[in-house]
């Protein structure tokens, strides 16, 4: 049951796609009242002013009534100059627009009932079309017929978005402060597993050595990719059955990022050395601290699940259960030797290009799998751009496997909604169990001042610089794996290559590989575990 729970988790985690979209303000004036309302635009075919004052300004004909997927009943002389307001619906958004550039419209608002991505076309369409078209909410243009009444002078802009926001750099602090603490995590737990006064160094506990090693260990490439596969498979169900495993992925959450906050802060009172605060009820010892941490771990988890689409302020929660669901899971599962974790985050790598990048060729809507799961059923065709909601009441359930740090762009937010910037859980696991592997083999070799660990963990750092450089650069979404697999594993082969440690590196320590069924025999057939023992000090 638990090694499922994790594959379901995992199999969520990996369905980071950062996503776009091109948004501008409409604004209406009449000398008394001013109201802005959200626009979504393509930038490639519409250039608006930057600001408010440079902006033209339209007066406006409401041909609602109209689709305007030909010109026939509109006379040219009720659109010639104006800002036409159409329905959106029957016809692509080209045509509309060749059809109101064709009867004089100075610009193109085609107001929607359903979520608006940026419109598009191929690129002999951008040529033709020499007018603005933008999105409008139809409630929007509902609420500003009632403001303003029929006669509205408009002005289109699109107001300049820094391009480096505040919010990468809390998202960069997060992911590598959760990888490091992770990863010193793991280490401690091998370091206290070590001196816990068993056989060899801890060599021979057995089954509590098992325990002991967290719920699920990967030391066999055969499992490795049993596991990826698994995860494949999940993923497929997702896109084919979203609408009903996404409750699911929302409980398994909760119930997971709970326990994974207790493990944390029951971690953080014994380090301070905190009481357990037993008390005797009916013969049996309980322990008040526990029942109290349980208590606020299962209200945080529950406020989230409860209030998981209220964006002013759960993503706070969000976060919190977030890290503490990696740092946990970083410390309890393990990688049994560098051979594994090529394989696995080779793998895991593959997998996110595959259904990121070669799904759209053969999917019949050239949908793209790991984007339609990401940000669900519909999310603009598969481009990766998320479409402004037209009904924001009425939120989409989205899987809880990112990390969300709200934009510092203030316009956007109180007009478009709340922007994030988002990063996945899997884009801070899938390397972190490398830089754990790091830190327990430090502590496997007693090697100087933590050297795996911390190369590791820079090397982290500077996959996700290159990430987010990139992402700028190109302005758009791009798969942190790319760059931090490479970084992080050449990082600590190299450095395990100078050391002259490759070998030892790449093979582990037979006590991390072995489980009970797999001890070498004595003749007679009983366990050998003094060669285990003498691996473990090689």
């Amino acid at each position: 049951m638990a090694t499922s729970s994790w594959i379901v988790i995992l199999s969520g985690i990996l369905l980071l796609s950062q996503v776009s979209c091109q948004e501008a303000v409409l604004h209406i004036s009449n000398g008394a009242v001013d109201r802005e309302y959200c626009l979504v635009y393509n930038s490639s075919w519409s250039n608006l002013s930057l600001t408010l004052s440079a902006a033209m300004e339209y007066p406006v004909v409401n041909l609602t009534s109209s689709l305007m997927c030909t010109s026939e009943g509109i006379p040219p002389v009720t659109v010639n100059g104006k800002a036409v307001v159409v329905m959106r619906g029957v016809c692509d958004f080209s045509q509309k627009a060749l059809v109101a550039q064709k009867l004089g419209a100075a610009a193109l608002v085609i107001v929607s009932t359903t979520p608006m991505s940026p419109p598009s076309a191929n690129d002999t369409e951008y040529e033709k079309v020499q007018i603005p078209i933008v999105l409008m909410r139809y409630m929007d243009f509902l609420d500003a017929q009632n403001v303003f009444g029929e006669e509205m002078q408009v002005k289109l802009y699109a107001p300049v978005v820094p391009v480096l926001d505040a919010s990468i750099f809390v998202m960069l602090l997060i992911s590598v402060v959760t990888v490091a603490l992770g990863g010193y995590w793991s280490g401690a737990s091998e370091r206290d597993k070590l001196s816990g006064g068993q056989p060899g160094g801890g060599g021979g506990g057995g089954e509590e050595e098992k325990c002991d090693s967290g719920d699920m260990a990967l030391y066999s490439p055969l499992k490795v990719v049993i596991f990826v596969g698994l995860m494949c498979l999940m993923l497929v169900l997702m896109y084919f059955f979203y609408r009903y495993l996404v409750y699911v992925i929302i409980a398994i959450f909760c119930l997971s990022s709970a326990a994974a906050l207790f493990s944390c802060l029951d971690a953080l009172l014994n380090l301070a050395r905190c009481s357990l605060m037993s008390v005797t009820v009916l013969g049996k010892s309980i322990s008040m601290r526990t029942v109290l941490l349980s208590a606020v771990c299962v209200t945080v988890a529950v406020v989230w699940g409860v209030y998981r689409n209220e964006d002013r302020w759960i993503w706070i929660l969000q976060d919190l259960l977030g890290m503490a669901f990696c740092l946990n899971f970083l410390k309890t599962i393990s990688l049994s030797n560098f051979k594994i974790c090529v394989i696995l985050l080779s793998l895991l790598l593959l997998y996110d290009v595959f259904f990121v990048f070669i799904t759209p060729l053969f999917m019949p809507n050239g949908e793209s799998i790991m984007v339609q799961v990401a940000l669900g059923p519909g999310a603009a065709g598969g481009k990766g751009q998320m479409g402004v909601p037209a009904e924001p009441s009425t939120p989409q359930e989205k899987l809880p496997v990112v990390m969300r740090v709200p934009r510092f762009s203030p316009w956007s937010q109180n007009l478009c909604g709340m922007q994030f910037s988002i990063l996945g859980y899997g884009d801070i696991i899938v390397p972190g169990l490398l830089v754990a592997y790091c830190s327990r083999f430090d502590v496997r070799v007693k090697s100087p001042n933590k050297i795996y660990f911390y190369v590791c963990c820079i090397a982290y750092l500077l996959g996700m610089v290159v990430t987010f450089a990139v992402m700028l650069l190109t302005q758009m979404g791009q798969p942190a794996l790319l760059y931090l697999v490479p970084f992080t594993l050449l990082g600590s082969a190299v450095l395990a290559w100078r050391r002259g440690e490759m070998r030892q590196f790449w093979n582990g320590s037979t006590y991390e590989v072995l489980d009970s069924t797999r001890e070498p025999l004595l003749p007679g057939g009983k366990p050998d575990y003094s060669s285990r023992d003498i691996a473990e000090y090689k």
